[in-house]
């Protein structure tokens, strides 16, 4: 069915969908066809056929939403002196299957509220052959995997990028209008990206997510998953090399495999709802780097929970940090969002984090004042930065910095970038201004004494988002600009 409208026709075959999940379905046959071609075609490759066709090979599904000339003010704020007109949304689509859900979510609240039409065709963008068959090409020979650019696309890394994240389409207003973040390129790399920092499937991840720098949050987080499966509370735990313990079975012990990068925990709760752990390790650019792949997962929450450096005398080792604003030191992220652009709060996020306090400490008034701070968290990319203290003093003063890490900030501005909801919560390990500098004795005695608490605060706030996430109250609208892709 042709759609007629005033841009370019951005996709071929365009068949007009009655809902969702008629949309849905046609998404994952179209992506099962193209997957299916991509390997006919490969296989005939390694035969030593070279006459694959001119076609080229298959391309991404298309996701393609109309909305009707009244309801097309709604959509955007902007004056741009344009007569109103039926505006058309869309988007290259990878993996339906996997985004089943959050698409049929999302499609339904956008043919609700603006009384859309869905269409679902096939995009002009080709499928790289590596993302179909990444596994398969990567045992080719030299020779045969050299010649591969004769015969299939190569991601195509002009395309593959942020620019809607990051607001450079605010302004193109010719052709459909972005209907995602993400381009179908974009999560593909992502997607392959996830399985080799975490060594856990995509497909695992829960939609609430934490984060930590230390290898005892996973201990503490592993021993409480057993006791929810054995409770009947989650459904399995899966660790990296995808070990999964299930209530009537437990993981082959391999105990002697070697952890990734940034190892992920995945305690599963049917429709996504469980909670995720990955501990990124130390620095910035972990951090970076991992919410940069997460964020295609379109995940309803993250939060930082490690540790962090008190920076005021009336802090003591085992107080929490609730980061109210952040100092972004570390500047990995300056060039995509100047340090002058605000990380805002998100009301939401403080409430479930300071709720959760009160309840697994039972503190309450000015007890609770004395043992949680809220204020600014400095983030830096200088482990050794009590090295050069003089040098940052004065800038510390002025920003009336309470605590310091090296991931929060990070954290925070890339799921502000990303429009996922974020929050930190820190524990003050040490006070180095003040003499107490991280020994191993001070460290060690810090840990058995927090570690549980603090977890156990985490997994509570995340209770308290996932009723926000289900009421439709937790995704704030600080997070979205005046003409936004309408999937969150």
């Amino acid at each position: 069915m042709a759609l007629t409208t005033q841009f370019d026709a951005p996709a071929s075959d365009l068949v007009a969908c009655s809902g969702p999940k008629e949309a849905i379905e046609r998404l994952i046959k179209l992506y099962e066809e193209a997957h299916k071609l991509t390997e006919t075609r490969f296989e005939q490759y390694l035969s030593g056929k070279t006459d694959l066709g001119a076609s080229g090979g298959a391309v991404y599904p298309y996701l393609c939403v109309v909305v009707p000339a009244e309801a097309a003010p709604q959509t955007s704020k902007l004056a741009l002196g344009q007569i109103a007109s039926l505006s058309v949304h869309g988007a290259t689509i990878t993996q339906p299957a996997l985004y089943a859900g959050y698409i049929e979510e999302q499609l339904t609240r956008v043919s609700e509220r603006f009384s859309a039409k869905i269409y679902v065709g096939q995009s002009y963008t080709p499928i790289p052959l590596t993302f179909a068959l990444e596994r398969a090409t990567a045992s080719l020979t030299q020779d045969k995997r050299a010649r591969l650019q004769h015969y299939f696309h190569t991601p195509n890394l002009v395309a593959t990028n942020d620019d809607i994240v990051d607001g450079q389409y605010i302004l193109k207003r010719h052709g459909a209008m972005p209907l995602t973040l993400f381009t179908a390129e974009r999560i593909d790399y992502s997607l392959h990206r996830i399985q080799h920092y975490t060594a856990t499937k995509p497909e695992h991840f829960q939609d609430y997510i934490l984060f930590t720098n230390y290898q005892r949050y996973v201990d503490e987080f592993v021993e409480h998953a057993r006791g929810e499966i054995d409770a009947g509370r989650a459904e399995a735990l899966i660790e990296p090399g995808d070990r999964i313990t299930t209530k009537s079975a437990a993981p082959q012990d391999d105990k002697g495999a070697r952890l990734p990068q940034m190892p992920a925990y995945h305690l599963v709760q049917k429709g996504h709802k469980g909670v995720t752990l990955v501990n990124i390790g130390v620095g910035p650019s972990n951090a970076k780097t991992i919410t940069d792949h997460l964020a295609v997962l379109r995940p309803h929450v993250w939060l930082m929970i490690g540790h962090c450096g008190g920076l005021r005398r009336t802090q003591r080792l085992g107080d929490y940090v609730l980061a109210h604003a952040y100092l972004r030191e570390d500047a990995v992220l300056d060039d995509v969002l100047p340090p002058s652009v605000p990380l805002p709060t998100l009301a939401e996020v403080q409430l479930a984090m300071t709720r959760a306090v009160q309840e697994v400490s039972g503190l309450e008034g000015k007890q609770l004042k004395e043992h949680l701070r809220t204020g600014t968290v400095v983030t830096t990319s200088d482990r050794n930065w009590e090295l050069r203290f003089e040098k940052n003093a004065v800038r510390l003063n002025q920003a009336r910095a309470i605590a310091i890490d090296m991931e929060s900030a990070t954290i925070a501005a890339n799921g502000y970038r990303y429009r996922v909801p974020y929050g930190t919560l820190l524990c003050v390990s040490d006070r180095p201004l003040h003499g107490e500098v991280k020994l191993p004795g001070m460290a060690d005695a810090f840990y058995q004494e927090r570690v549980s608490q603090h977890l156990e605060i985490g997994l509570r706030a995340i209770d308290l988002l996932r009723k926000e996430a289900q009421a439709g109250t937790l995704h704030s609208r600080k997070l979205r600009s005046f003409d936004e892709p309408f999937f969150r």
